[in-house]
């Protein structure tokens, strides 16, 4: 249940035009539910109403509210649960406590777990309305203040490409966890932009002018990985000719980045937690503790809970790095993103190797969004470079892939449809639009070299729209 309203000719004082506080009713009880909903609405704010604590979860993934009205005596999961749940979706959203049964411990608990305040049911309505008052002017000021750090550190939207909801909401969540000492989980499927998006929390934060240490624990043993990280003094082990300083150190004042955090041992992971608790480390082979002061922004492209329930990962480890979670989301997921993608690759890459950039067709670009892109935006990035390279000098890019990893880019397309077992349909397709990507799309070319007539080539073109293998574009003019 769910009502949204957005008054601007009385809503508490607030600039006309500024959109209404968003508010989250957590209450099972129904008459509860109704008058808060009734009251909030009077008074300008958009309100969303659920009656659990999992649906609060859910909406709290979903939406980015100022304030969460929640209820502590609820049905399955208790409030309190959903209080110390929600900083993982987002941590600036200001949460009221509301219960019945309110004692100072609850106060006190929920208080610890960072609620902004609380009141007691039955409640007056000029108390309920003064009290979220307050709490949507902390939350504003929140995020003027890290909105005003963001523009001076860096221009996270110039840097990370994408108009699309799900990267939105990704450039909102970098924005609100930056200033902010927090941990971040950034998770993505492999070639989704991670790193970048590591960047840029550490750029919009206040450790922009310090270090961003970047680590690749999947590229390394644990034999060295432990030296890397917490340095080692002289003849810790064999090679170790003079003592060296760890990556902790070098990331002192600014952030330490874990890529592929999933990889790391049992060992390391024990010796990791306890440097996020103590906030001191011990170099190989040296008896004296070091002091060091980093944010920690850790990636993973694997479900760390299943790694958890396995026992290959630990619980405690799992929800010290777990603060603040930022999900990266995988091309598929952003297709109308790609035509940006593309193009910004395309000049890029022909300014780096003094090329001509020819421009990509609507088609083509067709043909890109219907494609599943595995390797995500990195496919992307090298399918761009390697095409423009190939065809300089082109009247048009064409869309061509490298192939699966480990076989050879410059397959031909019959070594591509043995490799990869396709049937007779899909060689015919990918021939065909290979033929017309060479054409620029000239359909009376490209139906010329097929053998056959133009009619008969709409008609498959057709078809492919039909199935999903090339999105509805307008149809290309027909040069003659």
């Amino acid at each position: 249940m769910s009502r949204t309203v957005g008054h601007d000719e009385d809503n508490g004082g607030r600039r006309e035009g500024t959109p209404a506080p968003r508010i989250l009713v957590v209450e099972d009880e129904d008459t509860i539910r109704e008058l808060l909903l009734d009251t909030l609405e009077v008074e300008g704010f958009g309100v969303v109403a659920v009656s659990s604590g999992e649906a609060a979860l859910r909406a709290l993934e979903k939406t980015l509210f100022d304030v969460v009205l929640l209820d502590l005596n609820l049905p399955g999961m208790h409030g309190l649960n959903v209080l110390s749940a929600a900083p993982s979706t987002q941590t600036d959203a200001q949460f009221i406590v509301m219960t019945a049964f309110g004692t100072v411990d609850t106060a006190v608990e929920a208080m610890k777990l960072g609620a902004f305040d609380y009141i007691n049911k039955p409640f007056r309505t000029e108390e309920l309305l003064l009290t979220l008052r307050r709490a949507v002017e902390e939350t504003e000021l929140r995020r003027e203040v890290a909105r005003l750090r963001t523009r001076v550190g860096s221009n996270i939207r110039d840097r990370i490409l994408g108009k699309t909801p799900p990267m939105q909401r990704v450039f909102d969540l970098i924005e609100r966890v930056a200033p902010t000492r927090a941990n971040v989980l950034v998770v993505g499927e492999t070639g989704t932009g991670k790193e970048l998006v590591a960047q840029a929390v550490h750029e919009a934060s206040e450790r922009a002018r310090r270090p961003f240490v970047p680590v690749n624990c999947s590229a390394l043993p644990e034999s060295l990985l432990e030296p890397e990280l917490f340095g080692h003094v002289k003849g810790a082990f064999t090679g170790a000719v003079q003592s060296r300083r760890g990556l902790f150190e070098t990331a002192q004042g600014g952030t330490l980045f874990l890529d592929e955090v999933s990889t790391i041992s049992q060992a390391i992971q024990v010796k990791l937690l306890r440097v996020l608790q103590e906030r001191r480390i011990t170099p190989v082979g040296g008896s004296e503790s070091i002091p060091v002061d980093f944010r920690l922004v850790a990636a993973t492209n694997e479900e760390l809970e299943g790694l958890v329930e396995d026992g290959r990962f630990r619980e405690d480890l799992y929800y010290r790095m777990n603060v603040f979670p930022i999900r990266v989301p995988p091309l598929r997921e952003r297709r109308e993103d790609i035509p940006i993608l593309a193009h910004a690759f395309r000049i890029r890459f022909a300014r780096e190797n003094g090329l001509e950039p020819p421009p990509i067709l609507p088609e083509t670009l067709s043909r890109m969004m219907a494609h599943e892109w595995p390797g995500n935006v990195r496919e992307l990035e090298n399918a761009i470079e390697r095409s423009l390279i190939l065809h300089a000098g082109s009247s048009s890019l064409p869309f061509e892939l490298a192939g699966p990893p480990g076989q050879r880019p410059d397959r031909s397309l019959p070594e591509r449809a043995l490799g990869e077992r396709w049937t007779l349909d899909e060689l015919e397709r990918e021939y065909i639009l290979e033929v017309l990507d060479a054409e620029g799309w000239h359909q009376g070319n490209a139906a010329e070299i097929l053998g056959i007539n133009r009619r008969t080539l709409y008609r498959k073109l057709k078809r492919y729209r039909e199935e999903g293998h090339l999105p509805d574009s307008p149809d290309s003019t027909d040069n003659e």
